[in-house]
């Protein structure tokens, strides 16, 4: 991936707008795209998706737009009911090109697909899947009950104390989730010590996405007063 991601970065140093396929978030070497000269869009389609479409541009270009979008799929009520595991071998059937596809989400009876290219295009047209009618909707690029800007007080920048602060959780609960792996930092695994600083994502599996804005101020007590943007 490290090879692919600079042949990328140089593409879009060159001028041009070029974007990955769904992939791990793990997989990102963000080292790479600390270039002045760059930007970068990562999305997945829900605040704490896993697999992410990555998109590169040159800096003069304002923004562009995330690549993604999220369908939710119904199937006509019919027994026995889909599970998810179901619902992915009947999308198997359909042979889509699997970088084109990310997560998927169970929501009842629904199931909810981040999607990009042909793939899309596809899901889009769908009228039946598995012998079952099915009806489509376009959610857009976010899947969520949308975001919130905050401003929190906290005493460090440490990932398991901002975390905990954003998300209106307890430091010991979310302790849990950093050691059972379900926390990110820049799509790459959390540690509880780790910094945020401003820029950094910081997404956790049922919980959500925040994006750290800025330092607001230092309190008189030693404390920081951050902006936090958090997606649920």
């Amino acid at each position: 991936m490290k090879q692919k991601l600079s042949t990328l970065v140089a593409q879009a140093r060159g001028g041009r707008v070029v974007r990955t396929g769904f992939l791990d978030g793990d997989e990102i070497d963000r080292r790479l795209l600390n270039d002045d000269d760059l930007r970068h869009r990562i999305a997945g389609g829900f605040p704490d998706a896993r697999r992410v479409v990555l998109t590169l541009y040159p800096a003069h270009i304002p923004e562009v737009d995330a690549g993604v979008t999220v369908l939710r799929l119904t199937p006509a009520q019919a027994a026995p009911e889909w599970d998810e595991q179901d619902f992915l071998v009947q999308l198997r059937r359909l042979e889509l090109n699997e970088d084109q596809l990310g997560d998927v989400r169970e929501e009842r009876g629904s199931f909810l697909i981040a999607a990009t290219g042909k793939a899309a295009q596809t899901l889009e047209s769908l009228t039946a899947l598995g012998g079952r009618d099915i009806e489509v909707e376009e959610i857009g690029e976010t899947a969520g009950r949308g975001s919130k800007i905050r401003e929190v007080v906290v005493p460090s920048m440490r990932v398991d104390v901002v975390g905990a602060k954003g998300f209106g959780v307890s430091r010991a609960y979310f302790q849990q989730g950093i050691d059972g792996g379900k926390v990110r930092l820049n799509g790459g695994p959390a540690r509880a010590s780790s910094d945020i600083r401003e820029g950094d994502s910081l997404s956790a599996d049922g919980l959500g996405r925040i994006d750290f804005k800025r330092v607001v101020n230092e309190t008189r007590r030693g404390n920081y007063k951050v902006e936090l943007e958090v997606h649920r």
